[in-house]
């Protein structure tokens, strides 16, 4: 028996398992997915080679979309030790104080405000380049600008200066709106990744307090009554039971968390009753208000020789990796998404599309449509969607896959949005320098409005950040502890009430890191 049963080994994880440990309490993490990543992975570059792979992700359907025409999509999810930190893109972004301060206001609770949320994020952060109020320099995870950048993403920059878009050095400092640089997860010095395992969970390694089981999936809750006190979980073929003397605490992720919440009775009462689940207890908002940013790609094809185009493979790929061993330098210290630009739309100041520069043709696998080439992704994505959707239990099978049903789009006020950052794209695009790079549009080509619509139904992907789905003041108090149960809480980012407008891990991290204090100072 441990006094804390973490179920979920990702970014939130990490965070919790680590600073319970530091308190002195027992912590069992149990992961899904196994303890250590390819080697490819440390790398900033490296993660592209695992994009389309499900060695260290799971993939998730979604239930077809009628606003999509029919389509339907993937949305992947990290399935490894530090979950999304240990396998994305390593954008370190927080997004808007507002974002925050609406978490105060639906939970009622200050302590979910900027202003109280701004310290738990610095001091997790180690940053290389950036100090001041807004950064820490000394924290766990390491935090610096990419150690390249490609010509034709300065050349994105120099056409949004000419744009009028004002240069912005630090997206997570006083204003938010600009293009500019966007930093990373990665150490400054060794040029690695900084991943929630490798932060917070490494410096304990051999630590007695820590158990780490992989390759453990948890199937059930364990209930005493109305107290959770374990979880049922496989290890191979193996069927095993652990115990909690204090709580369980979920951080498996925005879909698997309230996945593992109706499976084990926790959920709304007619959809429990129609897969043949015993009611635990009735809560409606398990599995709703699902949010995740979507984008739509603009492609155009670059002058020969011009972006990342073949970098990755023959002797282009044995000089890049030559250098980064010698010089941890050149193409292998970039993740290919170096800048973007957040846009205010209307007469609204807050940004509302944060719109990425990737210099290759960059496509979702469920979209083709285009050889490979030379070319630059500019990608329109929405950074405060209106739109929601949901997670539910298959009926038909609850302990297949759940329906996700992601809704992008659903809001006519998001599609004339996306509209909106595609018009942007184009526009930075006919500026010089990057007009004089580009040399044709190959997606979408055709431009008139019916076909703006049209490519947008096509090709709208997820932004790999879905959040929401047990949303704290909803499935849980302020203290993030579940309703209607005891000893059970949540503290991934299936919590948070309202997508920030920006990539979503650093978000979730504060989040834990404020959980694990939230655990040790309320108990449930």
């Amino acid at each position: 028996m441990a006094d804390y049963i973490i179920v979920g080994g990702g970014s939130a994880g990490c965070v919790i398992a680590a600073r319970l440990v530091q308190a002195g309490a027992e912590v069992l993490v149990l992961e899904e997915g196994p303890a250590r990543g390819h080697p490819l992975l440390d790398l900033p570059a490296g993660y592209m080679k695992f994009l389309n792979s499900e060695r260290f992700l799971k993939y998730y359907p979604t239930v077809p979309q009628p606003q999509l025409d029919g389509r339907s999509m993937i949305i992947p999810q990290g399935r490894l030790l530090g979950g999304g930190s240990a396998i994305n893109a390593m954008v370190y972004l927080r997004g808007q104080p507002e974002d925050y301060d609406t978490w105060a206001a639906l939970t009622g609770d200050p302590g979910w405000g900027y202003a109280a949320m701004l310290p738990h994020f610095t001091a997790m952060e180690g940053n290389a380049d950036l100090g001041g109020l807004f950064h820490g320099r000394d924290g766990p995870l390491k935090v610096s600008h990419l150690g390249h950048m490609n010509p034709v993403t300065a050349a994105f920059l120099d056409s949004c200066a000419a744009l009028g878009i004002p240069l912005n050095e630090d997206f997570n400092g006083a204003a938010q709106a600009g293009a500019g640089r966007m930093q990373h997860t990665i150490d400054g010095r060794a040029r690695q990744r900084s991943s929630a395992a490798r932060a917070f969970l490494a410096p304990l390694r051999g630590n007695p307090l820590l158990r780490l089981v992989s390759g453990a999936r948890v199937t059930r809750l364990v209930m005493r009554g109305d107290r959770v006190v374990g979880v049922d979980y496989t290890e191979g073929r193996q069927t095993r039971r652990a115990y909690a003397a204090r709580e369980v605490v979920l951080t498996a992720g925005a879909l698997a968390t309230p996945h593992l919440m109706l499976r084990s009775g926790l959920g709304p009462q007619a959809q429990l009753h129609l897969a043949g689940i015993p009611l635990v207890a009735d809560l409606a908002g398990v599995g709703q208000n699902l949010q995740d940013h979507c984008e739509v790609p603009v492609i155009s094809a670059l002058r020969r020789g011009l972006g990342y185009f073949g970098q990755d493979r023959g002797l282009a790929m044995l000089r890049h990796g030559l250098r980064y061993l010698l010089t941890r330098g050149g193409p292998v210290t970039s993740t290919g998404v170096e800048a973007c630009a957040f846009l205010p739309m209307g007469d609204d100041p807050r940004p509302l599309i944060q719109l990425y520069c990737v210099p290759t043709v960059y496509l979702d696998r469920t979209v083709s449509g285009i050889d490979p080439t030379w070319g630059l992704t500019l990608t329109p994505c929405l950074a405060r969607p209106r739109s929601r959707g949901q997670v539910s239990l298959n009926p038909g099978d609850p302990e297949g896959l759940p329906l996700v049903d992601p809704g992008f789009l659903r809001d006519p006020a998001d599609f004339q949005a996306m509209r909106d950052g595609i018009a942007a794209a184009r526009s930075i695009l006919a500026m010089e320098p990057l007009a004089g790079m580009v040399t044709a549009g190959l997606m979408p080509r055709d431009t008139s409005a019916e076909a703006i619509d049209r490519h947008i139904r096509a090709t709208v992907k997820t932004n790999y950040h879905p959040v929401g789905t047990c949303a704290m003041g909803q499935v849980t108090d302020a203290a993030l502890r579940v309703r209607g149960v005891q000893g059970l809480r949540i503290a991934d980012a299936s919590a948070i009430p309202l997508i920030p407008a920006a990539n979503t891990n650093a978000p979730t991290m504060a989040l834990a890191a404020r959980a694990a204090l939230l655990i040790l100072s309320q108990p449930c």
